[in-house]
């Protein structure tokens, strides 16, 4: 427990104190945010809003779980940094380096659009062959499918890579495009995190009864150092945003929560506890398959938070209520492990 403290609060204050910092680097470079133009009006403002956030979040990320492996903090080395921690902290990293290619080029550009979509892709290949690559052969994992266990579906490698390259994509993918209003992301993914850290814990906790991973603690500690990078980055990045994470932020988070799910085999669990992000994804290929087949948007503008600013939604109403719908949807995700846990084992 001391180690969750550690990794959630030193992340946090990391954060929260380094953020301003960043910001005033990033100003004196003129590092801002394009905003696209057939967004909503009110969005213009925001232009130039300082961007690249998402590399705060990460050296906090990384400092807080590090830190809580300080041999002053466990004397016994009972805590030793483990590869599924290393590999939770890579496959948000590798994600977080094409976010920051892909944010690069945007300021170089001056325009909304950064990588193209061969680069994204080429990106995600590589960061998902590595991972699963180092999954296989230095960690427990296995190439079951899994909901809150492994389901005794195993996958071929060739499958198993496909699988990894699947998640990873539209995970990342999903959190970019929550990224639209100011803290949706951030906020909506301490929830999440946070469920990823009850779960990795009673993982360890239950040792003898998921046989399947015996590093549940170190995975719980690089959640927790998310949760509180992503709430401390919260203070500057609520509306009005200070800064804004860019897609080096919301391409790393997701695939830190595609890795976290590979690691604690709860792979289909995911989508629900990350519900939202699915929403956000859904409404976008809703939009566009309605438009490329029939000729007509089901929303007024894709992705679905900006749908509901056009109905006349606050900015802060619209996140404040998405936060709630995140919050539930994770809430549930661990609802349904407990729950399995409770019909197998008992208490």
């Amino acid at each position: 427990m001391i180690a969750l403290l550690l990794a959630a609060g030193v992340a946090a204050a990391i954060t929260l104190v380094g953020t301003p910092f960043f910001v005033r680097l990033v100003n004196r470079h003129g590092i801002g945010q394009e905003i696209r133009e057939d967004g909503p009006g009110t969005h213009l403002i925001k232009q130039g809003t300082p961007t690249m956030g998402g590399v705060v979040i990460l050296a906090a990320v990384v400092c807080g779980y590090f830190f809580s492996h300080l041999s002053i903090f466990d004397v016994d080395n009972e805590r030793p940094v483990t590869w599924n921690g290393l590999l939770a902290l890579g496959g948000g990293l590798g994600m977080g380096v094409i976010g920051f290619m892909d944010d690069f080029l945007k300021f170089r550009n001056r325009r909304s659009l950064g990588l193209n979509k061969t680069g994204k892709i080429i990106g995600q290949v590589i960061v998902a062959l590595l991972f699963a690559w180092l999954a296989r052969r230095y960690t427990d994992a296995t190439t079951e499918v899994s909901f809150v266990r492994p389901l005794g579906i195993q996958l071929p490698i060739v499958l198993f890579t496909l699988w990894v390259l699947i998640l990873f994509t539209a995970t990342s993918n999903a959190v970019n495009l929550t990224d639209g209003l100011d803290g949706l992301s951030a906020g909506s993914c301490t929830f999440v995190f946070g469920g990823f850290v009850l779960i990795a814990f009673w993982q360890f906790r239950h040792d003898d009864f998921y046989t399947f991973t015996d590093q549940g603690l170190d995975l719980a500690v690089v959640a927790a150092a998310y949760v509180g990078a992503c709430a401390g980055f919260l203070w500057w990045n609520a509306a009005p945003a200070k800064i804004f994470m860019g897609d080096t932020g919301s391409l790393s988070l997701g695939g830190s929560l595609a890795a976290l799910a590979f690691l604690t085999n709860t792979q289909l669990l995911l989508p629900i506890m990350g519900g939202l992000f699915v929403m956000e994804a859904l409404s976008v290929i809703a939009q566009v398959f309605s438009f490329r087949v029939f000729g007509k948007r089901v929303l007024r503008m894709a992705p679905v938070h900006h749908h509901f600013e056009l109905l006349g939604w606050s900015e802060i109403t619209v996140v404040v209520r998405f936060w709630i719908v995140a919050a539930a949807f994770a809430a549930f995700g661990v609802a349904l492990f407990y729950a399995d846990w409770l019909s197998t084992e008992g208490v």
